[in-house]
């Protein structure tokens, strides 16, 4: 492919051709005046080109502030909302997954003819793929490590988010794997702080994920909190590895692509990417990023899981956007090893779990619940189990409230969470 595209939804008191040839000629060879050395044929070479303009509606003020009318307009009557391909050379970007960002997603947000602009998709080139390592473990390869084929991977966070030792940490997670999770995290807000050291934290905790295994035969997964400088996160993988650790977790907007990048390349573990700050980039409608392109680029630089929020979740995301972005995670960018298993979170509990299965369409999935679990009225064994039990009611079809007929946790969860179809 010698061209990639990317998709945008633009608003502008311009005329759309000439907002969107702006967009073009400042994400390529163009500047605001003409230059000496931008000649017909390094345009022929470099230009972006605008390949598709679709209208939609026009609204009466504009989305965001500090955009300018055309030169001959003192105050603008509407703004008219779009949809517009950009094709770009692949020669600007070459194999450089920065430097694609750079290009479908720079100084184009502050072009001043836009009261709103958002990248919506991005067909990335076969060429710059393969440039990448992209997911190691996946879906697949995750549930290996659990051996958990049949229902989403079910899991929880640990919770206080900050304050625990070591060793209370690891208290918390034995009475955790004790009340049969497949799956635990760190929150994002600890990684390594002089209370809570990676190698002391990892130590305790696989200790007891240990022992809890030879006991039982059952495989719990611990993504610990990694996030840090690229030399600190790469030691801080070591660390976790040599402790017989199986997952690290990264806030990857903190750490960037570059820095997720190199983990990735360094890394034996699967990599759980938590998106937080991902609400500065998408929460405008007209602005920022739709999670379809977003996520791409982590994927690429090799992350297994992706954040989704979840249905009726405790943010401001709505359902369908939840749902379009799992579906997008279990999306092949190039094949089908490039796909991750998107992880759903914020206020969950078996309640969701019939409307997700629904929505989703298959199990390949985490399912993350923190006062779905340790709140149930009957302990954390009891919350855990109400989850698996609402997963198999929403497998086999069975309507929540009859299955709970013959379900104690399930049933109690119902009465102290529900009524079905609410959220926590």
């Amino acid at each position: 492919m010698s061209r990639f595209k990317a998709t945008y939804r633009i608003e502008t008191s311009h005329s759309l051709e000439e907002a969107a040839e702006s967009m073009a000629g400042e994400q390529s060879s163009g500047t605001f005046v003409d230059v000496p050395g931008e000649t017909d044929e390094l345009r022929e070479r470099h230009g972006a080109r605008v390949a598709r303009v679709t209208e939609l509606d026009t609204v009466d003020e504009p989305t965001l502030p500090g955009s300018s009318p055309p030169d001959d307009v003192d105050e603008p009557e509407s703004y008219t909302r779009a949809e517009i391909d950009l094709s770009f050379p692949m020669r600007n970007v070459g194999s450089s997954l920065p430097n694609l960002l750079t290009t479908v997603a720079g100084n184009l947000f502050e072009l001043s003819p836009f009261s709103g602009l958002r990248l919506l998709d991005i067909d990335v080139p076969a060429a710059l793929a393969d440039a990448y390592p992209g997911p190691q473990f996946g879906i697949e390869g995750t549930r290996e490590i659990v051996d958990v084929w049949d229902r989403p991977i079910v899991g929880t966070i640990v919770k206080p988010n900050v304050g625990l030792s070591p060793q209370e940490t690891a208290d918390l997670v034995e009475t955790l794997v004790d009340a049969g999770l497949d799956f635990i995290k760190d929150d994002e807000l600890i990684a390594d702080p002089p209370y809570s050291p990676v190698e002391d934290r990892i130590e305790a905790v696989m200790d007891v994920i240990h022992r809890h295994e030879d006991r039982t035969g059952e495989k719990v997964m611990y993504a610990c909190n990694i996030t840090g400088d690229v030399d600190e996160m790469l030691a801080r993988h070591d660390v976790v590895k040599e402790a017989g650790g199986n997952c690290v977790m990264v806030s990857v907007n903190s750490v960037g692509l570059t820095g997720l990048t190199e983990l990735r390349r360094h890394a034996d573990l699967p990599i759980h990417a938590h998106r937080n700050g991902w609400g500065a980039l998408s929460r405008c409608p007209q602005l920022g990023f739709e999670y379809a392109a977003y996520q791409k680029f982590w994927r690429l630089a090799g992350v297994d899981h992706m954040h989704v929020n979840g249905i009726r979740n405790k943010f401001c995301e709505s359902d369908e956007s939840v749902i379009r972005s799992a579906r997008t995670c279990q999306t092949p960018i190039v094949d089908e090893g490039d796909t991750v298993m998107p992880v759903f979170s914020s206020g969950q509990w078996a309640g969701q779990a019939p409307e997700t299965y629904e929505a989703l369409g298959n199990v390949d999935c985490m399912y993350l619940a923190g006062g779905g679990i340790l709140g149930h009225p009957d302990g954390p064994a009891a919350g855990v189990e109400h989850l698996k039990q609402g997963w198999e009611a929403a497998m086999r079809g069975i309507p929540l409230e009859e299955y709970a007929e013959d379900h104690e946790e399930l049933r109690r969860a119902i009465d102290h969470y529900g009524p079905v179809g609410s959220g926590r």
